[in-house]
Parts: C-alpha cells; sequence; structure tokens
C-alpha cells in the first residue's frame, strides 16, 4: 500500500507585539503578548536525519532553533508587522528542512494561521456552543438516538490570500460572520433547526458550511468536534470524520545510535487519530458510526496500550513514522475506511501516514 507520510514537530515560545496596521482603537495595536505555538509538517527525504526514525527529532531541534529568536522578545524588532501570518512566513523563511508541507501559528488556544504548501494562508478560529440533539434514524437502542447534548467546537478555517482586504480576514472578520450562527446554535436543541432534522456531524459541518459561505467566500473548510475526540470535517465536496485515542506505551529505537536516550527503553502518552472518508450514509447521515469505528479498533488499541511497542511482531522500529504506518495497515483491515493516521509522542511531534491520494481530500488536518 503506497502511503505518504508527514514528519511533524512544535515549538512554543513567549513574545510580546503590537500591530500598528490595525484600525484605531483595536486591542491588538496596543503592546500585548502570547504564548505562540508554532508548528511545523514536512515530507522528508530518505537518510535526512542521522538514523533512521531520528526525523522528529531533528526536525524538532531545527524549529526550536528559529523559535528561540522570537522568545522573550519584542516580536516588531524583527517582524515589521507580526500578525500570525507574517510570524508563519518569516519561520518559515529560516528553515532548513526540506518539503514543508505546513507551517502554522497558534497565538491563542482559539485561533492560528496555517500556510499550505503553495504558501497560503489559512486563518482559523475555534467556537463553542452548547447544544442538544438525537439521532432519529438510528437503530433502537443506540445510545445516539436518545434526546442528549455536547458541548459542541466549531473550527472555521479561511483561506486569507483569497480575500480583498488590506489585512485580508482577520479574526474579528470571522467572529462577525460565525455570530449570527452562534444565535442559532448556543443552547438550543439541534432537530429544531431547518435542515438539521438528523443533526450528525458530517450533517453539522455541511449545514455551517452552507450558511458560511455566502458571507465567507474565502471559507476552506469546517472542523465539528462532537466531543474531545471524534468529529467532522467538510471541505464543500468531501465528508471526513476522525476518532481519536490516547495511548500510554513504552518503546525503545531500534535503530537509534549507542548512547542515545531513544535507544533506551522509554515510554509516551500518544495521541492518536484515525482519519475514514466514505460516502454519507443517505439515511443515517454519516461516514461510519463513531460507536463501531471503536469496537472494530479496539483490538488493535488492546495491543497497543499499556504495553511494550518494541516486543510487538512485525512492527520494525517504534518511531512514529514506522508505527503510524503499521496502525494503518492494521486498521485498514478491519476499516477499510480508515485513509490515514495521526500519530503524536508529545503535542505536535509525530507523524502523518496518508494511503494513496487521500491528502487530496484531507485539507490541512486538524489545527493542534
Amino acid at each position: 500500500m503506497p502511503i505518504k507520510t508527514l514528519h511533524c514537530a512544535a515549538s512554543g515560545f513567549e513574545s510580546a507585539c503590537e500591530v500598528s496596521l490595525l484600525p484605531a482603537g483595536h486591542r491588538s495595536r496596543r503592546l500585548h503578548g502570547h504564548s505562540f505555538l508554532a508548528t511545523l509538517r514536512a515530507e522528508l527525504p530518505p537518510g535526512w536525519a542521522a538514523f533512521e526514525g531520528g526525523e522528529v527529532e531533528r526536525l524538532r531541534a531545527d524549529l526550536e532553533s528559529r523559535t528561540a529568536q522570537l522568545d522573550y522578545r519584542l516580536l516588531n524588532d524583527i517582524v515589521a508587522q507580526p500578525t500570525d501570518e507574517n510570524l508563519a512566513r518569516w519561520i518559515r523563511s529560516q528553515l532548513d528542512a526540506p518539503g514543508i508541507t505546513q507551517l502554522g501559528i497558534q497565538s491563542t488556544a482559539h485561533g492560528g494561521v496555517d500556510l499550505d504548501a503553495a504558501g497560503q494562508a489559512h486563518v482559523w478560529r475555534r467556537y463553542l456552543f452548547q447544544a442538544a440533539h438525537q439521532l432519529p434514524n438510528v437503530p433502537l437502542g443506540h445510545k445516539c438516538g436518545r434526546m442528549h447534548g455536547h458541548g459542541f467546537e466549531v473550527i472555521v478555517h479561511a483561506n486569507q490570500d483569497l480575500g480583498a482586504r488590506d489585512l485580508s480576514i482577520d479574526y474579528d472578520h470571522l467572529d462577525d460572520c460565525w455570530a449570527p450562527l452562534h444565535h442559532e446554535l448556543n443552547y438550543g436543541c439541534l432537530n429544531d433547526l431547518p435542515g438539521l432534522q438528523n443533526p450528525t456531524s458530517e450533517l453539522m459541518s455541511s449545514w455551517i458550511w452552507e450558511r458560511l459561505k455566502p458571507t465567507l467566500p474565502e471559507l476552506s473548510w469546517i472542523t465539528v468536534y462532537e466531543t474531545a475526540s471524534c468529529g467532522a470535517n467538510f471541505d464543500g465536496r468531501h465528508h471526513r470524520i476522525w476518532k481519536e485515542f490516547t495511548l500510554d506505551s513504552a518503546l525503545q529505537l531500534k535503530h537509534a545510535p549507542d548512547g542515545s536516550p531513544l535507544r533506551r527503553i522509554h515510554g509516551h502518552t500518544y495521541t492518536l487519530r484515525l482519519h475514514l472518508a466514505a460516502p454519507l450514509d443517505t439515511l443515517m447521515g454519516w461516514t461510519v458510526d463513531f460507536g463501531d469505528v471503536k469496537t472494530l479498533f479496539d483490538p488493535i488499541f488492546k495491543a497497543l496500550d499499556h504495553r511494550p511497542l518494541h516486543e510487538i511482531d512485525g512492527l520494525a522500529d517504534c518511531d512514529t513514522a514506522t508505527l503510524a504506518a503499521w496502525i494503518l495497515q492494521q486498521a485498514r483491515a478491519v476499516l477499510p475506511m480508515v485513509d490515514r493516521v495521526d500519530l503524536y509522542e508529545t503535542r505536535g511531534c509525530g507523524a502523518i501516514v496518508i494511503a494513496d491520494q487521500a491528502e487530496a481530500q484531507a485539507g490541512l488536518a486538524i489545527p493542534i
């Protein structure tokens, strides 16, 4: 099975800034500060790292060396207008890593900018609302057939390079576009809204898309979190879902050189995401039932969780790329709709493996 592998790294920095191009009175024109997170994804050539399996460590070191130049600094001394987009472009220009497919800056828990492989900037903003719903077409006894509720999250992604504004699309503009929808969704029953009689995550994502696109033509895709561990994406054409798991596992890297701490037995609390794509079931309104994903994947999960990964038969090594590829192969045997696996050993650091041409429908992935 041909796969595409992206290695991922992240690095935080604490900085002050002011953005003078914003309108008079805007809060960000004043001197203020953020805890920034830079994220990086790259399709690396063989032999780029000192040893096979050392790609994440080298990529993280490369990114950290660049963000160190920004840490505890006034960003205006380095970048004239330190917007999230301009910071992302500056960091990307400083990196030596080949094959960069995404460079992101997250300035708050609820917003950031991702540069894609073509250098286009996608601004994103996270919104929360509290709502009830029930799924009317599920089998008798299915828990989602009962009226229940969630603290939903929605991430709105928009392509700044399509905007015809001096600042393109800023967070305030996204807030203005989202506000009418928030009024409809928050503290309501989703089934009562026209067009949401069957409010699955997939149908919610396309319902939101249809209502935002006229006022936000730069809209790239919609992400809906039904819970903290599952949700759906819609890009105007394709629905995708993901299911997230946490693994607590031991490992050692067999290819690490003598003396490297990675060669010793150590451990991680991994974040694992399975991404699935399939046509919407016309009755159920979903691609795959989240409960079915969990049930079918459970034997694979149990083979990984609270286990020494380096003892698994057939697993060549325990670096995140090799492990994610092994998980993808095992998952597709029971869930053929799985076309991508994200595996992070620490926040933002790990690997993404994508089957065939799934990346054409995968967008930039879920912001971290």
